[in-house]
């Protein structure tokens, strides 16, 4: 999606001189307010002069930085927050790169005509075929230079299937890899400004991404209890190792940061962009407070924007998404607020995709909210409407469910949903951090985030949805459930609905009836990762005009930038994995290898 421009106010005749002025900045292929702000900036101190300047740490702006050093380009890493690793930094750091070396030496069947043919079919045709084959022709060299030049390793994520395994060239076993353990004592002082993740591993583990669907099932499991003595075991090897063992996303970023220590690329924190540097229509620097004083980086090839999405800014959701939207049921940094999506907007650049996010259920829990990915796949639970039906298989993708949410009704989404569950659930599953048969904390229910009644009719009057419609659903669900079909919505059906389920429950793993009372219902809204939308770029990630013309010297990654995923959502770490990958492709791109 573009946005046009502000409507004018016209306020009578301009003078002699403002009609002149203004042919005198066109003629230079520059606006008025462009003219006035270029001229302003050229009046401030340069804080330094360097090949190129990063908008960002986080994935993509520390991968483009890690490039373009090793290309031998000086660069500089400038960052909003206090802390490095912005929303990556927060995340699971699940990486979605089809045939890297990881994947490949674990004996994954990829290739590359079978991931072309799969992104294809999932993205269509709203993404550019060239980026797409940009970004698949590039991941694995990308990931195999992180490797080769930070202490970061990955781990094949076995059997977390691509979304949707059943299209053209998909993987039911997956393709998607996560980082490795990491000693934070690696980067010193520099971890205490570390971004701390959106969820702690519990104290004394070791957990990787991949572990999360066997503690969900611990208390029902051997497997689950395997694996959480393991992650104990490995945490007790890193107490007394002396180590500060890192897994996801603070791996992920923490070894992006040790490359650049090494490298020698500074990273200045608490230094917000304000503006673009533009000069003839092309970007040469960027204008950024530091120390609360504003000035001026120049750059001599060119500004790479890796700055993240919007969901932070409450103004661009309500003018680009769907309502209701807002930005307290985003997991996304706090300091997410666009900045480098209008500073890019203003210098020429257009826009693309900004009605997405990188969505998922969330239920809005008292002071942040929490992303639902297990709970509402496990068996014995299911998702009601205002009308007290099932809407969506609840076990899809979770961009899928949310989608959903906002597609059945636009006049009247189904949001918020209610994830229903009943007591056989709570006995047996981990929800959030709450163990099975443990007592959900009292603020969820004063919140409203959660309910509780020891029928469903009092259920339904508690959630507001008619108690005959609850128990027809429920009585259907449940008879689908004993049967092991889900013939409404196909639960089930696809290999990636398995992911987090419980495999000891037969013969459908999604799909338990609820028979035991209380029953419980958690409110479910449209929450994210992040957004996006953002700068439209071409296969180079080279910004680009509403005509399809490049702005020189101007390059956009990661959330700042359109996704290369348009509207879908290819498998684990469709976010990462592109981010890195095309701030990857800037810095090869300023350094003149493409």
């Amino acid at each position: 999606m573009t946005t046009s421009a502000d409507p004018v106010r016209h306020v009578g005749l301009p003078s002699r001189r403002a009609v002149l002025g203004a042919s005198a900045c066109a003629g230079a292929g520059l606006a008025p307010a462009a003219a006035g702000r270029e001229a302003a900036a050229a009046d401030l101190p340069v804080l330094g002069t360097y090949d190129v300047v990063v908008i960002g740490s986080g994935a993509a702006g520390m991968t483009a930085a890690l490039t373009a050093a090793k290309r031998g380009l000086g660069c500089v890493v400038v960052e909003k927050a206090p802390t490095f690793g912005g929303s990556a930094a927060r995340s699971g750091a699940g990486i979605w790169i089809p045939n890297n070396s990881v994947i490949l030496s674990a004996g994954v069947p990829d290739t590359p005509a079978r991931a072309a043919a799969y992104l294809a079919a999932v993205v269509g045709a709203d993404v550019p075929a060239d980026r797409q084959a940009a970004f698949l022709a590039h991941g694995p060299a990308m990931l195999s230079f992180v490797m080769a030049n930070s202490p970061l390793r990955f781990r094949f994520m076995e059997g977390y299937s691509d979304y949707y395994p059943e299209l053209p060239g998909g993987l039911s076993g997956g393709r998607s890899v996560e980082p490795d353990q990491l000693d934070g004592n690696l980067l010193g002082a520099e971890l205490a400004r570390l971004n701390p993740p959106y969820m702690a591993v519990p104290a004394g583990m070791v957990v990787f991404s991949t572990d999360y669907k066997w503690l969900a099932l611990a208390a029902v499991s051997v497997k689950g209890a395997a694996v959480a003595t393991e992650c104990l075991a490995r945490g007790t090897r890193a107490a007394l190792l002396g180590q500060k063992p890192l897994t996801m996303g603070q791996s992920l970023a923490a070894g992006l940061r040790a490359g650049l220590l090494a490298a020698r690329v500074p990273v200045w924190l608490n230094t917000p962009l304000t503006e673009l540097y533009v000069e003839g229509g092309v970007v040469t620097g960027a204008v950024v407070t530091r120390d609360g004083v504003p000035g001026l980086l120049r750059a001599r090839r060119g500004v790479v924007v890796g700055s993240g999405g919007f969901e932070h800014n409450a103004a661009m959701r309500a003018q680009y998404q769907r309502r209701p939207i807002g930005t307290a049921w985003t997991v996304g940094a706090k300091e997410n607020t666009g900045d480098g999506i209008r500073a890019g907007q203003r210098a020429g650049g257009a826009l693309a995709l900004m009605d997405d996010a990188w969505w998922g259920p969330a239920i809005p829990l008292p002071g942040e909210p929490y992303f639902c990915l297990a709970e509402r796949t496990l068996p014995g639970g299911l998702l009601v409407n205002r009308a007290g039906a099932r809407f969506v298989n609840e076990a899809g993708p979770y961009s899928d469910v949310v989608h959903t949410m906002y597609d059945r009704d636009p006049t009247a989404p189904d949001i918020p949903a209610w994830l229903v569950v009943d007591q056989n659930y709570r006995n047996r599953y981990l929800f959030k951090d709450v163990a099975p048969t443990f007592v959900l904390p009292d603020d969820w229910y004063t919140s409203g985030a959660a309910r509780k009644a020891w029928t469903l009719d009092a259920l339904a009057a508690s959630i507001g949805v008619p108690a005959a419609a609850l128990r027809t659903t429920v009585d259907r669900f449940n008879s689908l459930a004993l049967k092991g079909q889900d013939t409404d919505f196909k639960r089930g059906d696809s290999a990636y609905d398995h992911y987090y389920t419980d495999p000891s429950v037969l013969p459908n793993s999604c799909l338990a009836p609820l028979w035991l009372p209380p029953y419980y219902a958690f409110r479910i809204v449209p929450g994210d990762l992040g957004t996006k939308g953002g700068l439209r770029t071409d296969a180079r990630a080279r910004v680009l005009r509403a005509d399809g013309s490049t702005i020189p010297g101007l390059y956009a990654a990661g959330n700042a930038s359109a996704a290369v995923m348009g509207h879908s959502y290819a498998g684990a770490g469709s976010t990462i994995g592109p981010a890195m990958t095309f701030g990857h492709i800037a810095a090869l791109d300023l350094a003149g290898e493409l």
